[in-house]
């Protein structure tokens, strides 16, 4: 029998769709079926080796069962799939999956930012890349919430309980809220303050990416690698966030100026 292009292309698509099913299914409901429906053939192959006739039909008729009842259980989820794959929403969600993993985090951070500048409120975000920030994290107050517009907007709001001190963030979740972060003894001139010295106190001890919006001038700017970047708008900051947090491995000590 001969291994041909076309069973690869066959094996590839199907691993491909398997793949996409587990990627779409992960943090719902669905997931725990899945692996309640694994135990039990896991324990079916089992029994059947050992020839236990009995929980082999036992075995058998649950499955049967569960399988006939899926449609049922899960006919929320199927009647939203279906309906996406006819607006063609599916395919695009799946080709979005070829996309950078920091593309959203940048996106929002982004977006974030630029509103509270339009709105001259501050802010002090940073992102965390290789190194560990626990020692900050433990100084604010832990959130542990997926990260959006609109919750960065409300945590930084000045009535808001936490917008003093800085979020952080780790991968796509607000892990702390309202922290402490240390503050550079560089010069960085005129016109920066608290923040700005925080953010690039923080870039000079660690590979972390803080961003930084003032609240006199609403500008927006970042510190990476010891250095301070101002004067960026939405679609640039996104830019320079994706890179940084692509390219984990740089890491500059130098501080004060832009760059």
């Amino acid at each position: 029998m001969r291994f041909t292009v076309r069973d690869a292309v066959d094996i590839l698509v199907v691993a491909y769709v398997i793949y996409r099913v587990i990627y779409a299914i992960q943090g719902t409901r669905a997931i725990t079926l899945v692996k309640g429906l694994a135990v039990v053939f896991a324990s079916s192959v089992v029994a059947r080796a050992l020839k236990l006739r009995t929980i082999t039909w036992l075995l058998d008729n649950v499955t049967t069962a569960v399988i006939v009842a899926l449609p049922v259980v899960f006919y929320p989820e199927l009647r939203r799939t279906l309906e996406e794959i006819g607006r063609g929403q599916f395919l695009a969600r799946w080709r979005s999956g070829s996309a950078s993993p920091y593309a959203e985090v940048s996106g929002v951070v982004a977006r974030a930012a630029a509103a509270l500048s339009a709105q001259r409120i501050g802010a002090l975000i940073v992102l965390q890349r290789e190194l560990g920030l626990k020692e900050y994290i433990d100084s604010g107050i832990a959130l542990d919430a997926l990260v959006s517009e609109e919750l960065l907007r409300n945590i930084f709001e000045p009535r808001s309980p936490l917008h003093d001190g800085a979020v952080i963030i780790q991968g796509n979740r607000i892990r702390s809220a309202r922290c402490v972060l240390p503050l550079t003894s560089g010069d960085l001139g005129s016109g920066v303050g608290t923040r700005h010295r925080a953010a690039v106190g923080l870039a000079e001890q660690s590979d972390a990416v803080v961003v930084v919006v003032s609240e006199e001038t609403g500008i927006i700017s970042l510190a990476v690698g010891g250095r301070l970047q101002r004067y960026f708008n939405e679609a640039r900051l996104r830019e320079r966030l994706e890179y940084h947090l692509q390219n984990k491995g740089e890491r500059r000590f130098t501080f004060g100026g832009d760059y």
